[in-house]
């Protein structure tokens, strides 16, 4: 069937709240034309991000209502475990409230001032976490994962010879791990090969270097293999999934991407000390084993939305949808990251808006516009992410400047893409008025979040 349709039934809906193009001049004005500082009664779609936006199944509901609030020893832990062992194959099974608790465990540990820690491409939280410890992030793309005007299956891999290249520039005894992100969000929300992912792991056992999975969106990426990949095409997204994890020594997860909840996730691995010791910082920080930061009753969603990511039907519906906005607005003559990735699409501001340099955030003024003209809230993933000035104050941006329009799960109808995709061609069919920006506020760490900015 060539028309899309939603594969659930709506049980409960939410009221949007409509505002005119004036009140949002004013409402982003108020932002210091920073999206993540409106108010989401102030946002009529709202994809900003992808991470905690799920709307929840009636099984999933019914899940938290079962939940044995026990703070140790808890049988929602134990579901829990089962679930993610079953997929994951890992020994320790961790739980954390997000994906940033486990980073943070896991590189307060391994991290430190001289580690190097290599990735195809980190993203924000991931980085920061690194660079807080004292250690350094590397991005290893692809030389075709950072064009985003080139379509080809498997953007996000890793470049294998520039991670060998690195081990021998900086030792392996210097790397305590290596970590893959799947689907690469950074990189457009391309996805990795299983190919790939062997290849790596291949590299890595060579020269006794750890693996990781960042497994945010695990599913997305185990069904573009299945579409893409000779030999996958016949197998299942769980026999998938479990072939990417089973080459991998850990993993970190935020289950508020494809675990389909509003909260969680967790740290796995295999290795008996480094469990020991992350099992230490996690009653320090976050809380018991058999919880880590949750309530009980969210690890029994978790293990829910862990089964109900591997139906295929939703996967299907998942990519079509984004694949069909990318292909509107292409058509459009809209420039995009082709091909359209798992979770987002995402605008080429250096193609949307040419005559704004880097240092000026073009992305930026994207963000500005898209809320302004159609009430849409998205992300800068550019020069305000990544950007960062050199010892001589020069403006350093990053290989691609992209706006992210990241689309919750099972959230959004069809007819409300269908809005998205008029709203962006409008905004750039009035390209030439957009203007550059300027940063007045910026934090030492994770600036994006809360920076301010005025119109140049």
């Amino acid at each position: 069937m060539k028309t899309i349709i939603e594969p659930f039934k709506i049980k409960m809906v939410e009221q949007l709240r409509f505002t005119t193009e004036s009140e949002r001049r004013e409402l982003i004005r108020r932002a210091h034309y920073n999206p993540f500082l409106l108010h989401s009664d102030d946002v009529l779609i709202d994809f900003l991000t992808d991470s905690g936006t799920t709307a929840m199944s009636q099984k999933q509901w019914s899940r938290l209502m079962d939940g044995d609030e026990a703070y140790a020893g808890s049988r929602s832990y134990y579901a829990f475990e089962e679930v993610v062992h079953d997929l994951t194959g890992l020994k320790h099974i961790i739980p954390t409230h997000q994906g940033r608790a486990a980073e943070k465990i896991l590189f307060s540990i391994v991290g430190g001032k001289g580690k190097v820690i290599p990735n195809n491409t980190h993203f924000d939280t991931t980085r920061a976490n690194i660079e807080e410890s004292g250690a350094e992030a590397v991005d290893l793309p692809t030389a075709i994962g950072v064009r985003p005007e080139v379509r080809a299956d498997f953007k996000g891999n890793m470049d294998v010879e520039r991670l060998e290249a690195l081990i021998e520039k900086v030792g392996a005894q210097n790397i305590p791990l290596c970590m893959m992100t799947v689907t690469n969000n950074s990189g457009g929300g391309q996805p990795v090969s299983m190919q790939n992912i062997r290849e790596t792991k291949k590299l890595l056992s060579r020269y006794g270097i750890p693996f990781f999975l960042d497994a945010c969106r695990f599913a997305e990426n185990a069904y573009f293999i299945k579409l893409h990949e000779p030999g996958y095409e016949h197998k299942t997204v769980g026999e998938i999934a479990r072939e990417m994890f089973s080459y991998v020594d850990g993993a970190t997860m935020s289950a508020k991407k494809d675990g389909l909840v509003n909260t969680g996730g967790f740290l796995a691995m295999n290795d008996d000390e480094l469990a020991r010791k992350a099992r230490n910082v996690l009653i320090v920080t976050e809380g018991f084993t058999t919880y880590g930061g949750l309530a009980r009753r969210d690890l029994e969603a978790i293990a829910q939305g862990l089964r109900e990511v591997l139906n295929e039907s939703y996967l299907a519906y998942r990519i079509r949808s984004v694949e069909y906005f990318g292909e509107k607005l292409v058509a459009a003559g809209v420039p995009i990251l082709e091909p359209p990735g798992g979770h987002a699409i995402y605008l080429d501001a250096r193609r949307f808006v040419p005559d704004i340099p880097p240092e000026q955030f073009p992305g930026q003024s994207i963000v500005v516009a898209l809320y302004e003209h159609g009430g849409i809230r998205s992300c800068e993933i550019g020069s305000v992410m990544f950007g960062h000035k050199d010892a001589n104050g020069k403006h350093v941006g990053p290989p691609m400047e992209l706006v992210r329009m990241a689309i919750p799960r099972r959230v959004y109808t069809q007819s409300h893409i269908d809005y998205c995709i008029e709203a962006v061609i409008e905004v750039y069919e009035k390209r030439n008025e957009l203007r550059g920006m300027r940063m007045t506020y910026e934090a030492p760490t994770l600036r994006h979040f809360t920076a301010h900015f005025e119109s140049v």
